[in-house]
């Protein structure tokens, strides 16, 4: 997360709770996944916070590098097939899981080519002000194409689904991402996960939700 070390484990806490508090409420072991989301989106922002930590000092190099392919792993590989499996775990309808498929097929594309460009491609993370910059070299190569793919993994499934207030989910990543992209152009994937707690709040209201209809059909 953007602004300081104190900001991400703070950031983290808060997530762990809402985590708890979401899996406690599952009702069928199919739902955790989803249910896990902000649980490990805590994971995500702990290791953002030892690395604010340890960039300024160079004796903390190995440190530095296991926390910086931690947090790409789940910004740039996770995240894009977790989401969509999630959903697709969701979904009781089987037109509907045929969509999500596709979507999660957009996932693995981008998973793939972004294992592929941190295994073969320099890495590093650096302090600019209040915000942590991840220099990616592959990065540049397919942006355009990539993002595309990132939304469809990430997003599209949200609004595809016949979950009841699945929606909320999808437009707060959606949102997110937009006020990232223009805001913080430069630090897109440290700050997007600054949002990271309002969507998990939303995977709260929807499994709250949906364990009332379920109990009161």
């Amino acid at each position: 997360m953007c602004f300081s070390a104190n900001a991400s484990f703070g950031a983290s806490i808060v997530l762990s709770v809402i985590g708890i508090a979401a899996i406690r409420k599952v009702n069928k072991p199919a739902h955790v996944l989803f249910a896990a989301i902000p649980f490990i989106f805590a994971i995500q922002q702990l290791s953002e916070g030892f690395l604010w930590l340890t960039l300024p000092y160079q004796g903390h190099l190995l440190t530095q590098k296991i926390m910086t392919y931690t947090f790409l792993f789940f910004a740039k590989v996770f995240w894009p097939l977790w989401l969509p499996i999630a959903i697709i775990f969701l979904e009781k309808k089987e037109k509907r899981r045929k969509t999500q498929f596709v979507w999660l097929a957009a996932g693995v594309v981008v998973a793939v080519y972004a294992i592929i460009g941190l295994a073969t491609h320099a890495v590093q993370a650096s302090i600019v002000g209040h915000h942590i910059v991840y220099n990616i070299d592959y990065y540049n190569t397919f942006r355009k194409y990539s993002g595309l793919f990132y939304a469809a993994a990430t997003v599209a499934p949200s609004f595809s689904s016949h979950i009841k207030r699945m929606w909320i989910f999808g437009a707060t990543i959606l949102i997110s991402y937009i006020i990232t992209a223009i805001f913080y152009d430069h630090y897109v994937v440290s700050v997007w996960c600054f949002f990271s707690s309002i969507i998990s709040i939303s995977i709260y209201i929807i499994i709250i939700h949906n364990n009332s209809i379920e109990n009161n059909p």
